[in-house]
């Protein structure tokens, strides 16, 4: 893989965004809602109503807003949720599926599938370059509870194969993003990233919401709200 020059890392951290109250919130109105939870988290989290109102608040959307240049579009959230109870490891990948209202043919778009009700499909880094995501850390993200891994600058490469990923972090290397509770990460779908197992039994819940610069990707391609 040719090296690749970039003053843009295709991540950020910014501490301090929110409070611990106002993250002990969320995890308690995500802790009542009826929502159901898989063993690594929770999708489609854009239904319960705070969760909602935190993607249309002005903190978050600034940051968006800085990334994307124009007005953003919240259009999923989904809890990431690691402990000693759900401890796993996350591979060298990028994030390349996005929820869409139904299904179309244009090339580049697929492989498809769905999930709880939702339909998705793998999109090219066209698309996927109108898209930031939003980490919000309600908890301490540390070197021992498996944090994000991220290639920096990786993301201008495109859409990597499995084999081209390997290669970059190879040659490249990488960075673990060390965010404090109520610190929100910006990163690009399409920048590297991974997470290692967690070596401690405390939590790290991490609310990842992603907007993009409309909700209209091109004609007949609508993001899902989910």
């Amino acid at each position: 893989m040719t090296a690749y020059q970039t003053q843009d890392p295709g991540f950020r951290v910014a501490s301090g965004v929110l409070s611990a109250e106002e993250c002990d919130t969320i995890v308690s109105s995500l802790s009542n809602s009826k929502v159901t939870r898989g063993r690594a988290g929770t999708r489609h989290l854009m239904s319960v109503r705070e969760v909602a109102r935190l993607t249309r608040d002005r903190r978050l959307l600034d940051i968006a807003r800085r990334e994307i240049r124009t007005e953003p579009f919240p259009f999923r959230a989904t809890l990431f949720e690691k402990s000693g109870q759900a401890n796993w490891l996350v591979v060298w990948h990028q994030d390349r599926a996005l929820p869409v209202r139904e299904r179309f043919g244009l090339a580049g778009w697929g492989p498809w599938s769905e999930k709880a009700g939702v339909v998705y499909a793998h999109a090219p880094a066209s698309a996927l370059s109108r898209v930031v995501a939003l980490r919000v850390h309600l908890d301490a993200s540390t070197t021992d509870n498996g944090p994000l891994r991220v290639v920096p600058h990786s993301h201008v490469l495109g859409v990597l194969t499995d084999e081209e990923i390997g290669s970059v972090v190879r040659e490249h290397g990488f960075v673990e993003c060390l965010v404090p509770k109520g610190g929100i990460l910006t990163m690009s779908p399409l920048i590297i990233h991974s997470s290692s197992k967690a070596r401690i039994y405390a939590p790290r819940r991490v609310l990842h919401i992603e907007y993009a610069d409309s909700q209209s990707l091109g004609l007949g391609i609508e993001l899902a709200v989910a």
